[in-house]
């Protein structure tokens, strides 16, 4: 059975006149009806017509359709039951530090949601691109977890400019029932308890995405010293967890505890050979590896 076919739309005006400046942080913001993607759309958009997309700029949809995560595995929302969104940032960072856009998001969402939702959600971030709730049983790779929101961070390909052109979606389950969701792993802020309006938790996403990245921007692309790495870390339920980290083709893993996020975004692992830095791949959390430690 699934929850009330008739869900509040977005307010598109309301939304524009919070969020554009010079009330809010973005240059452009477009509400849309239907997406296949919004990042494929506005990575679209972007490459065609630089110049009519500004940064930081969003793009959000009613109804995502043929959403993408991670790998390229598929992500589909009902209509008004989640936030939808995909951010468009020209971040004034080296290249080896755009990895830290995926986790600044994950951040964004996490105090998007302490934020916006009527309970404290004891939300946490999982290395590199998982928001995790709090599950009363233990799920296979997330442990007493189970996961609320994914990010995609794309650069795109062929976008003049002075910086690079990233663009970083969101899916956030906000109003979904458990039969609405794509997997048994999944949650929602509704079936947590948590409660939270979408427009709330985009303005508030919108807002500490943009505010990170400045910051980053800020300290010279250093996240230890703009001290996002330590917020980042308080919110991880992957650092001081025995992991396995699937690599690339799943050819190959690397398995131990989670030490810490590296300059670069990457996670380094430490394994009976020594230190080993993973910059992408599937993550699986096993078991906490010290008792007490709390990445919250």
């Amino acid at each position: 059975m699934t929850r009330d076919p008739h869900r509040a739309p977005l307010d598109a005006t309301t939304l524009c006149r919070d969020l554009v400046a010079p009330a809010g942080p973005l240059a452009r913001l477009d509400v849309v009806d239907v997406s296949g993607s919004t990042n494929a759309d506005l990575v679209e958009a972007v490459r065609r017509t630089p110049q009519e997309w500004p940064a930081p700029a969003a793009l959000v949809a009613e109804h995502q359709v043929a959403g993408r995560g991670r790998a390229g595995r598929a992500w589909q929302t009902p209509p008004r039951a989640a936030l939808t969104v995909s951010v468009l940032l020209r971040p004034r960072l080296a290249p080896a530090r755009l990895g830290w856009l995926p986790l600044l998001a994950g951040l964004a969402v996490v105090r998007a949601v302490d934020a916006a939702g009527t309970t404290r959600a004891g939300t946490a971030l999982k290395w590199p691109n998982d928001v995790l709730l709090p599950a009363a049983d233990d799920v296979p790779g997330l442990g007493p977890f189970r996961k609320v929101a994914g990010v995609l961070a794309e650069v795109v390909p062929g976008a003049s400019g002075a910086a690079p052109a990233v663009v970083v979606g969101v899916g956030l389950n906000v109003d979904q029932s458990a039969a609405e969701l794509p997997v048994p792993t999944a949650t929602s802020l509704a079936l947590a308890g948590v409660g939270g309006e979408r427009a709330a938790l985009l303005g508030g996403l919108v807002r500490e995405l943009v505010g990170a990245v400045a910051r980053l921007e800020g300290a010279g692309g250093d996240a230890a010293a703009a001290g996002l790495a330590a917020e980042y870390a308080a919110r991880s339920a992957t650092l001081g967890t025995t992991v396995r980290a699937e690599l690339a083709g799943g050819s190959e893993a690397v398995e131990g505890e989670a030490l810490r996020v590296a300059a670069d975004g990457a996670l380094v692992i430490a394994t009976p050979d020594g230190e080993q830095t993973v910059t992408a791949g599937d993550v699986h959390h096993l078991r906490r590896s010290q008792p007490g430690h709390s990445g919250r």
